[in-house]
């Protein structure tokens, strides 16, 4: 019978030893996540005591699965080679390889908390894809050298601290049998296979406060845990109706904007009607990156970001009571071209098969509207360029990727480098895409045909870098990134009214989604509130209903008194009543409504909660008497939509 306390200066001193060096900083991390956390939450000591609990019970699993090369490699290497130089060189390769992934992922983890307030998730995951902008970007917002540096003297460190405690002594002169490595190696990975099977993410999410779910998982599993749940099936992950049922409450739901026009019951098709002489002037919809509505006066922002927007917004149609549907670029996209919920899993315009589909496109197409999509940055990225190009858009972007895929027939322009004054890793500075927009504005102009231009920012982004002397804030923090993205869109609006074709514009100015989505509880709604004005339309005023994201663009249909087919499920905000006003919102696996100060939120555990929403605390309280009109509400607006797609309904025939 093999003697576990031998092992301790046995040939597994090393092993044994890096795990325990693994649990010790995992530990640290958490307790200093947790420390940062104090001021947006209280912890009582119970909760205290389940995040560690069962964040050491997700370390136990990871470090086993870090230094699982290395137990395998001790286990077959012959005992004839123990100690031999191949030995040494292997062994220190093997865990200083180890120990360099561990640890950069540990420090990964600070600024990922910061900007999002949670562990390694699908955004994570997404980063990893994208390796020019995200090498970038983490070059241009933190001092690389001296993290690596850091970290190889860490390593250096651990290496030091097993030579003076002769750890390595007792691996590299200890003669364990072969059978001796196999008692103790075969039980080590039966663990961690039954770990395997029995550890799952959703384990640490036993609160309502998200912060205590968060600390309560260990970063690289979450990684992995997302990676393995990137694409959500709906029919199995969420609480389903009987799918006739589900498209009979969303036909009554839609209904009073438009007329049902199919008598497929599985449809959600509508007549709009306008009494009145359509226009077609040309639309300027302009996305900025991280716009919340927070940083503006209007919400109580005292610290004068966004004044060249809140006077455009004087002058507009100003949508008050707005809410993001996501907290990625991409479901802002989402949103705004295809009016739809924000199903579960990644956005629409980062999966396969959304070519073609109903959209915005499909009624400026018919409206004769020259498309074009203008985006800053390589389009590739987040695989806007295959949406928008799917949907006939043409591309104009900085054109360093991925090429667009044959059967995608459109136009991909570069933009020349000659016309670029700042650059950072998202893309070029906000004032330069604007002289983009200006360019090809004036190249359509003179055609008898309308022009619609999609144009997405990203100056407001880390590193919250931009053009020197154009604002009395210093470079890198948000609070200056917005003053600047505020300065640019007003230079632009300046630039534009000199125009010939400024007259006959309308620009949309909306968010994407909210600068940080994070709080106490897993969708913040508050973090959703996004501002939206439809300027130089000839009306202004303020529009307070609650409403969507995805209302946008079917409000300004309205605005400009189309008639057309609609299968969006946004709706014109200016018919809201009390009755119809609502807003969806989501995250990668949480869905939700909020209608009449109730928020439903559907999880992919096939569970319906319910929370009182009181807008002036923002507070939510769960409700223990469940208005199960509003849960099946929700149901049918996540289950038909999530349907739609997965069956090709959202294609469009024209």
């Amino acid at each position: 019978m093999l003697n576990f306390k031998k092992l301790f200066k046995s040939r597994y001193a090393t092993y044994l030893s890096l795990i325990s060096v693994y649990l010790i900083i995992s530990f640290i991390v958490r307790i200093l996540l947790n420390i940062i956390s104090l001021s947006k939450s209280d912890f009582s000591i119970f909760e205290l005591i389940k995040i560690y609990s069962i964040g050491f019970y997700f370390d136990v699993f990871v470090a086993l699965c870090f230094f699982m090369v290395y137990l395998l490699y001790l286990a077959v290497l012959p005992k004839k080679f123990n100690g031999s130089v191949f030995d040494k060189i292997v062994s220190y390769f093997i865990i200083g390889i180890s120990l360099f992934v561990a640890f950069f992922s540990f420090a990964g983890e600070f600024p990922f908390w910061d900007e999002f307030n949670v562990r390694y998730n699908f955004i994570a995951v997404d980063y990893l894809i994208y390796t020019y902008e995200v090498i970038e970007n983490i070059n241009q917002s933190y001092p690389i050298p001296l993290i690596l540096l850091f970290l190889f003297l860490l390593i250096g460190l651990v290496y030091w601290f097993f030579q003076k405690k002769s750890i390595f002594k007792f691996t590299f002169q200890s003669k364990l049998s072969f059978i001796d490595r196999i008692k103790f190696t075969f039980p080590i990975l039966l663990i961690t296979i039954i770990f395997g099977f029995i550890c799952k993410n959703n384990q640490a999410e036993y609160s309502s406060n998200i912060y205590v779910n968060e600390l309560s998982k260990n970063g690289v599993f979450s990684f992995f845990s997302a990676f393995r749940a990137n694409e959500l099936d709906y029919d199995l992950f969420y609480k389903k109706l009987d799918i006739q049922q589900a498209y009979q409450i969303m036909r009554s739901e839609l209904n009073h904007n438009g007329i049902i026009s199919t008598t497929d019951n599985n449809s959600i098709e509508r007549e709009i009607n306008s009494d009145s002489i359509s226009i077609t002037p040309n639309i300027i919809l302009i996305t900025i990156e991280s716009l919340s509505a927070d940083f503006l006066k209007t919400f109580g922002n005292n610290q004068e970001l966004t004044t060249n927007y809140e006077n455009l917004a004087s002058e507009s149609i100003f949508f008050t009571n707005m809410y993001a549907t996501g907290t990625r670029t991409v479901r802002g996209m989402e949103a705004l071209t295809l009016c739809i919920p924000p199903t579960p899993g990644n956005s629409i315009v980062r999966r396969p098969n959304n070519a073609n589909l109903f959209s915005i496109a499909t009624i400026l197409k018919n409206k004769n509207y020259d498309l074009k999509f203008i985006y800053g940055g390589d389009g590739y990225f987040d695989n806007m360029n295959s949406f928008f190009g799917g949907q006939g858009f043409d591309i104009i972007d900085r054109d360093r990727g991925n090429p667009l895929s044959d059967d995608i027939n459109t136009q991909r322009i570069p933009i020349p480098d000659k016309e670029i004054t700042f650059e950072n890793a998202w893309g070029i500075c906000d004032e330069d895409i604007y002289n983009q927009s200006i360019k090809y504005a004036n190249l359509l102009s003179n055609k008898n045909k309308p022009f619609f231009q999609f144009i997405m920012t990203t100056s407001n982004h880390k590193p919250y870098s931009f053009p020197k002397n154009t604002i009395d804030l210093p470079q890198g923090n948000r609070e200056s990134a917005v003053k600047y993205t505020d300065y640019a869109l007003g230079k632009f609006i300046e630039n534009a009214k000199k125009q010939a074709w400024f007259k006959n514009t309308v620009f949309v100015i909306v968010a994407d989604h909210c600068a940080s989505s994070a709080g106490k509880w897993e969708i913040n709604i508050e973090k959703y509130h996004i501002p939206a004005i439809i300027y130089n339309a000839n009306k202004k005023f303020k529009v307070d209903q609650l409403c969507s994201q995805i209302d946008l663009m079917p409000t300004l249909f309205s605005v400009l008194n189309w008639s057309y087919k609609s299968n969006f499920y946004g709706n014109n905000v200016l018919e809201f009543t009390k009755t119809n006003e609502r807003a969806l919102i989501g995250n990668y696996r949480t869905l939700g409504l909020l209608k009449n100060n109730v928020f439903t939120q559907l999880t992919d555990r096939k569970i319906a909660q319910q929370y009182h929403w009181n807008n002036q605390k923002m507070i939510l309280t769960e409700k223990t008497d469940v208005n199960k009109e509003l849960e099946n509400l929700t149901i049918s607006y996540y289950q038909t939509a999530s349907e739609r797609f997965k069956k090709g309904k959202m294609k469009s025939n024209d």
